[in-house]
């Protein structure tokens, strides 16, 4: 087999002999409900218990006041998540769902507390808009709560027709994002 330019480009598929694009994802994750920090740990988990799926890297935890809730909702812990798949971006995002279902996450109003948020942000550099996806996100340019974390295991990275995380953090208000020193996720 012929080794690829670079070896984030193509996987051969062995059932089927095909190529398959590994794509590197950044996926967003937060709760503010219940153990915080132990349902960022399971959605690691479940990350890397998926199959095409290969975590590369995971943010220091962050604490964040909440975007867009409802008065007296609790702060959020926060991380960033890089991974390489070979996963489709919908199979990636039903991934998404079932594991935040598998927290218990209820969907109601927009910005309501949560037990476990996971975004897909970024997928390589596609772009897509359709009934169950947008990408890139279309608010993490926005949001210093992803794009810190981000920066932080990725200094190199850019958000599709949006520009590079690291000019774009220096456009967000970021005095709410707490880095904390005392949780980790691990692999």
């Amino acid at each position: 087999m012929t080794e690829a330019p670079t070896p984030y480009e193509l996987d051969a598929d062995t059932m089927t002999g095909g190529m398959r694009p590994i794509r590197q994802a950044v996926l967003s994750i937060g709760s503010n409900l219940g153990d915080r920090a132990g349902r960022l740990q399971g959605a690691v988990s479940a990350l890397e218990d998926t199959p095409e799926v290969t975590v590369v890297a995971i943010s220091s935890v962050y604490e964040t006041e909440p975007v867009g809730a409802p008065e007296g909702s609790g702060p959020f812990l926060n991380a960033v998540v890089l991974i390489d798949t070979t996963l489709t971006v919908h199979t990636l995002l039903d991934r998404a769902l079932a594991i935040e279902d598998a927290f218990e996450r209820e969907r109601s109003e927009p910005g309501a507390p949560r037990t476990l948020d996971v975004d897909i942000i970024v997928v390589g550099d596609r772009v897509a808009h359709d009934d169950s996806l947008t990408l890139p996100h279309p608010r993490a340019h926005e949001r210093a709560f992803v794009l810190v974390p981000w920066l932080e295991i990725d200094p190199e990275g850019e958000i599709p027709g949006h520009g590079f995380v690291a000019d774009l953090v220096s456009g967000v208000d970021a005095s709410g994002v707490t880095k904390r020193e005392d949780v980790e996720i691990f692999l």
